[in-house]
């Protein structure tokens, strides 16, 4: 049968429908079971296609190679109106196509028959050979030192490597490789581009274009909008920081216009229809013979319409595919001190609890730069307690957001002086200072064994003026220059299995941890309001993460101010707002910074937290899995959300609040689409009752709930 067939319901989520005779049922829906969606790439009729059930491209070879469809299997739709070049390239001041067609009259739409008469630029770099082969890990890491919830460390699929050179005798030598990947089990292909060397001279690349795809418009205004649609797709790539999510971190996607397509209706042609993946500024990278230089990589995930709800699915399931070791979610507290006894006590408290995990918070003491023999001892020492406990330890350090010193900090391009980093001063990675500082953390964690690093200003995409650095010549490859250092770090990272909490978009470059997106200085309100603007936090922040890949926060001790109205110390005396916390916290799977000097102050204490880690860990699992958005905290009515995976047990579990002063006692409709059920639903409640409930025709069920009044309420659905 034909796949695209069977991912209609994926489309129109019936029940069942008819397709060529065939009667199909909704578990054929990629994204409740996709293993039948496995990548190919073969050769056909002067092709190269990619084709894994969900999506397909196909590259016309002669008379030069050129995508000439990118389809959406799902949908049908075609993603392509014209033609351009697989890339582009700058070296020594000259911009080269790689490969690419011409003779296009038309640019509005692509007939078959027009591909036959189109020839090849003789500027361009020509396609040589191809090569095909499984996907390659992009980093080492064995999942095998905690707790993880992703099927496989590493994605699967097939590659294809396409080889250009160029006739002209100063580039003899030089190879362009354009390398594609194609990912079972979900509509996503990658790519980037190589530059080698093998010419006898220096070779400058100044700029150049990974991705050109000319899409069709989503919509013909004749006048220019204050905001454009975009194509059913989202691109994004791991040259990546900025921010908290993927669109405020994306810094390499542009939706430019076309000058060529002249048959378009908005009558400026301001149509931005042309999807270029470049870098804002450089690389300016001298390549000495023999070099080689790889672009970032960039991820192209095919959508199915404007369901906010699936297009994220789709997203946290890319992510996890990508970047397995974000799956990792171990439970931990933020200690405020680093007193040895207070350490060690916060150690055992973990221990008896079944936290997993301290680490030594801003403000502590912690100071990783320093490298003293009796800085290490200690440290290692106290690193060396909390592994006889089955404790992991690890600590803060700050990068960004502080001044260093003029010849070290990041030189403003206008005024020569130091400042304009997005946080003011920062210092530059690429000066001395920079190296020295990355090699110092890497000596830390090699003599302690701490086993995570929260780093605090991660760079963060400044670029830096100075021509005096001893890693960047100046303003154009200082960009670059930065990023690559904190790749080649995070990779150290992630290949010892070192935990990394960073409060940027680092996720497929090893990060595990990012935050979920709040305003700090909200932890100074009262305790009733944290909890609801918490919930929302949580509910805003689970679009396109997973629960596993954010942290939040808990001011146990006064944070940003607040007094005792804001901090839940003493914890005796908040036991009411410390479960809270608790609940929605670990309810929704997303590990807070509980920040203060301990986990429990009396036995009653102890005994909440050990409940709360004890029903979470019952419900582990399914508390990892993807968030359902039920209903945004308002205040005025109940909210919550529910966790689905249909491979699981549990398919379900929902938890819903009731901010309010009364009971509320409502009819709530679930729906039950993504747990896979087709016909009824077993839900157990908190009380152990089970009931069984049928299906409706759109996968929906109807609960009678009763949730107290400032409380929660909970079941699972089998």
């Amino acid at each position: 049968m034909n796949k695209t067939c069977l991912l209609l319901l994926s489309v129109f989520w019936v029940a069942s429908t008819v397709c060529y005779g065939q009667e199909i049922g909704k578990s054929m829906d990629w994204l409740i079971e996709n293993t039948a969606y496995t990548a190919e790439i073969f050769e056909k009729e002067e092709r190269i296609i990619l084709d894994n059930g969900l999506v397909r491209r196909e590259i016309k070879l002669a008379p030069n190679a050129a995508t000439v469809e990118f389809k959406n299997k799902v949908t049908g739709e075609t993603m392509l109106r014209s033609l351009q070049p697989e890339a582009e390239v700058t070296l020594n001041g000259k911009t080269y196509p790689i490969g690419g067609l011409r003779g296009l009259k038309e640019h509005g739409y692509l007939l078959e028959e027009w591909l036959k008469d189109l020839n090849s630029n003789p500027d361009a770099f020509q396609y040589t050979d191809h090569s095909i082969s499984p996907i390659k890990p992009k980093l080492k890491w064995n999942g095998k030192k905690r707790l993880h919830m992703a099927e496989k460390i590493a994605p699967t699929g097939k590659e294809l490597i396409l080889r250009f050179q160029h006739s002209s005798p100063e580039l003899e030598g030089v190879i362009v490789e354009v390398h594609y990947e194609l990912y079972d089990g979900i509509p996503l292909v990658s790519k980037w581009i190589v530059v080698k060397n093998n010419s006898l001279e220096t070779l400058s690349l100044d700029s150049f274009k990974s991705e050109l795809l000319a899409f069709p418009e989503v919509e013909n205004p004749v006048e220019t909008p204050n905001e454009w649609k975009r194509p059913n797709i989202h691109v994004e790539s791991d040259y990546a920081f900025g921010g908290f999510t993927s669109g405020e971190s994306n810094v390499t996607t542009f939706w430019e216009t076309d000058s060529t397509y002249t048959s378009q209706v908005n009558w400026k042609m301001e149509t931005p229809c042309l999807l270029i993946s470049k870098l804002p500024v450089g690389p300016d990278i001298d390549l000495k013979k023999g070099a080689t230089f790889e672009s970032f990589h960039t991820y192209e995930l095919l959508l199915e319409g404007t369901d906010r709800e699936r297009n994220t699915l789709v997203m946290r399931k890319m992510y996890r595919l990508l970047a397995p070791w974000s799956t990792e979610n171990p439970i931990f507290m933020h200690l405020t001190t680093t007193d040895e006894d207070k350490v060690k006590e916060a150690i055992d408290q973990c221990k008896a609890t079944g936290y997993e995990m301290v680490i030594l918070s801003f403000g502590s003491g912690l100071n990783m730069e320093d490298t003293s023999p009796e800085n290490i001892a200690k440290f290692k020492a106290l690193a060396d307690y909390a592994h006889a406990k089955g404790i992991e330890l690890g600590g803060y350090s700050l990068f960004s957001s502080r001044k260093i010193a003029d010849s070290v900090d990041v030189i403003d391009k206008e005024t020569g002086k130091p400042g304009g980093a997005k946080f003011g001063n920062a210092p530059c990675l690429a000066s001395e200072w920079g190296h020295d500082y990355l090699e110092k953390i890497k000596y830390f964690f090699e003599q302690t064994g701490f086993d995570l690093l929260e780093h605090d200003g991660p760079y963060p995409g400044d670029y830096c003026a100075s021509t005096t650095h001893k890693y960047h010549k100046g303003y154009e490859d200082s960009q670059w220059r930065q990023w690559s250092m904190t790749k080649e770090f995070y990779h150290w990272l992630r290949e010892r299995d070192i935990y990394l909490n960073a409060p940027d978009f680092y996720f497929l470059q090893g990060s595990n941890k990012c935050g979920i997106g709040y305003r700090e200085v909200n932890w100074s309100l009262s305790r009733e309001q944290q909890l609801v603007l918490g919930r929302q936090n949580i509910y805003d922040g689970t679009w396109e993460k997973a629960p596993s890949m954010a942290w939040t926060f808990v001011p146990l001790t006064e944070y940003h101010g607040g007094g005792a109205a804001a901090t839940l110390e003493p914890l005796k005396d908040h036991l009411p707002s410390y479960k809270a916390h608790m609940v929605q916290n670990y309810g929704s799977g997303i590990q807070a910074c509980y920040r203060g000097p301990r986990l429990y102050d009396t036995e009653d204490t102890k005994s909440l937290v050990m409940e709360q880690i004890r029903h979470y860990k019952k419900y582990l699992k399914i508390l990892n899995a993807d968030l359902i958005h039920l209903r945004r905290p308002n205040g005025r009515s109940w909210d919550g959300f529910m966790h689905v995976d249909p491979k699981l047990k549990n398919r379900g579990f929902v938890l819903l609040f009731n901010p309010t002063q009364k009971d509320i006692r409502e009819k709530i409709t679930i729906p039950l689409y993504y747990t896979g059920l087709t016909d009824y639903a077993l839900l157990l409640d908190k009380d152990g009752i089970e009931k069984k409930h049928e299906l409706s025709r759109n996968f929906n069920i109807t609960v009678e709930v009763t949730i107290p009044a400032t409380s929660s309420t909970w079941f699972v659905v089998r």
